[in-house]
């Protein structure tokens, strides 16, 4: 079995090696330019059209989460990778527990209002404020994946009214849940604490704009993990100054790197990380795809492959 490996700043001395000790008799290689011999399968991230045009590969795996980068090129060049090849993404391999912690943290950090605290702390000022209860604290999360899952998962032992909204109707214990445009409305309007795990999909882009936003309950916050091109940042800072929303929390940008010149890095009700959120653990992603791959090769059901008219 072949497999050429590419990642543009992974350490792939690491990755060849734990690769071929995890897949018994898997002969690994870096693929650099002009490399054209055989492979079986192909692990990528950004990988050139060159890479992988013309190869006939039992299967690619995109090595992480999101397959949005690879789907893009593809849309632009159709023959990088033949439709009877399957994609595969990361499914979980440790940013599970990555978002629980973010998103979990970070919603009790907005009930226990320790921003207002941080801000009164800013101008001196010792002034105890009125408790939130979790009955006014409804959490919504938008994309019901295997990221959305965990997180509603980890936030039902805090006790705070959950929903969800995704494509299809889920049936998640004690998670109210939302289904396609007709009932986003629905959502919006008893969300407090928006969390956005959305796939990155055409009719994704844009999504939380000033339109939904005002659909929102006033002195809400948002919280996006999943993609900068999901939300307008002009909107959201309009929200922001007009009370509307209360506070954001932003891990992801329309510009990666975010640009000096943005407002957003000195609006005083918007935290910021620099995508950090989930990040791909190299030793949990390993142990997937071998797994995936001896499954592949014995015939087994697997999970995690992308439909790419979907998007993910």
């Amino acid at each position: 079995m072949d497999i050429i490996f590419y990642h543009p700043t992974f350490d792939t001395t690491w990755w060849l090696n734990a690769l071929t000790k995890a897949i018994p008799g898997a002969r690994v290689r870096e693929w650099k330019a002009g490399d054209n011999a055989h492979a079986d399968y192909a692990l990528v991230w950004h990988p050139p059209v060159e890479m992988l045009a013309g190869r006939k590969l039992k299967a690619v795996f995109a090595l992480g989460a999101g397959v949005d980068s690879i789907l893009s090129k593809l849309n632009a060049h159709p023959e990088m990778l033949d439709a009877s090849i399957p994609l595969f993404r990361l499914e979980d391999t440790g940013m599970g527990l990555q978002m629980q912690e973010y998103a979990v943290s970070q919603v009790l950090h907005w009930f226990r209002r320790f921003d207002d605290y941080q801000a009164l702390k800013n101008q001196a000022k010792w002034q105890p404020l009125p408790e939130y209860t979790r009955d006014e604290f409804s959490v919504g999360i938008m994309g019901a994946g295997v990221l959305g899952a965990k997180v509603a998962e980890s936030l039902q032992a805090w006790g705070f009214p959950l929903r969800c909204w995704s494509r299809t109707r889920k049936s998640w214990s004690g998670v109210e849940s939302f289904a396609g445009t007709e009932e986003l409305g629905a959502f919006l309007s008893q969300t407090r604490v928006l969390i956005n795990l959305l796939p990155n999909t055409a009719e994704t882009v844009g999504i939380i704009n000033a339109d939904l936003l005002s659909q929102l309950q006033d002195g809400a916050y948002v919280l996006n993990l999943a993609r900068g091109v999901h939300l307008n940042e002009d909107d959201l800072l309009a929200s922001l100054d007009s009370g509307k929303v209360k506070g954001a929390m932003l891990d992801v940008y329309s510009r990666e790197p975010l640009p000096e010149t943005s407002p957003l890095w000195k609006h005083p009700r918007v935290a910021m990380t620099p995508h950090i959120a989930a990040v791909t653990r190299p030793a949990e992603a390993v142990d997937y795809i071998s797994r995936t791959i001896l499954d592949l090769e014995s015939g087994k059901s697997v999970t995690g492959q992308v439909d790419r008219v979907r998007g993910y």
